[in-house]
C-alpha cells in the first residue's frame, strides 16, 4: 500500500463525505452531549490543522491537530476508513501528527477519546504511542463517556 499524508483539502465533496462517516461513527458511539468531534466548520478553525490519508487517489482516512496554546497540541478528527483499520494506518497518521507537534515546539499533546468499547482500539493505540490517562484539560470537564489523555515530549 502506497500510502501518502499531506494537507487535507476539506472543499472537496470526498473529503466532506469522509469526516460525515466519521461524525455518523461518533455519534452512534457516544451520547450527542458527549461527542466532541469537529464539524467541517470546526475543522476550518486556522487554530487546527487537517490531513489526509491517501492510498494512491484513494482517501482512506484523516487526522487533524488543534492549537490549545504554543506549547499544547490537541489530537483532533482521527479516522480510518473501517475497510482500511488493522493495518496501522491510525499509527501513521498518529506518527504525523506527533511529528508536527515536535516540529511546532509542543512540549505535550493531549486528546479525547470515548470510555466505550468501541473506542478501545483507539485507547489501546495511544497508550502504546506513550500516552497516559490525564484530567480533563482546555474547556473539557469531566464525563464518563470521555477519557483524556496526554503526553509530553
Amino acid at each position: 500500500m502506497a500510502v501518502t499524508i499531506q494537507g487535507a483539502n476539506l472543499d472537496t465533496p470526498e473529503f466532506v463525505a469522509l469526516i460525515e462517516t466519521h461524525a455518523e461513527l461518533m455519534l452512534s458511539l457516544s451520547p450527542p452531549g458527549s461527542c466532541h468531534f469537529l464539524p467541517m466548520e470546526g475543522l476550518r478553525d486556522p487554530a487546527v490543522t487537517v490531513w489526509e490519508m491517501r492510498n494512491g487517489e484513494e482517501l482512506i482516512g484523516c487526522g487533524g491537530l488543534k492549537e490549545l496554546s504554543a506549547t499544547h497540541g490537541e489530537i483532533k478528527s482521527m479516522h480510518t476508513l473501517a475497510a482500511k483499520r488493522g493495518a496501522g494506518l491510525g499509527r501513521k497518521m498518529l506518527d504525523h501528527v506527533m511529528d508536527e507537534a515536535r516540529r511546532r515546539g509542543y512540549n505535550r499533546l493531549s486528546l479525547e477519546t470515548g470510555s466505550m468499547d468501541g473506542f478501545k482500539p483507539s485507547r489501546s493505540l495511544y497508550l502504546s504511542c506513550g500516552f497516559e490517562i490525564c484530567a480533563p484539560f482546555a474547556d473539557y470537564v469531566e464525563d464518563p463517556n470521555s477519557v483524556f489523555m496526554t503526553r509530553t515530549f
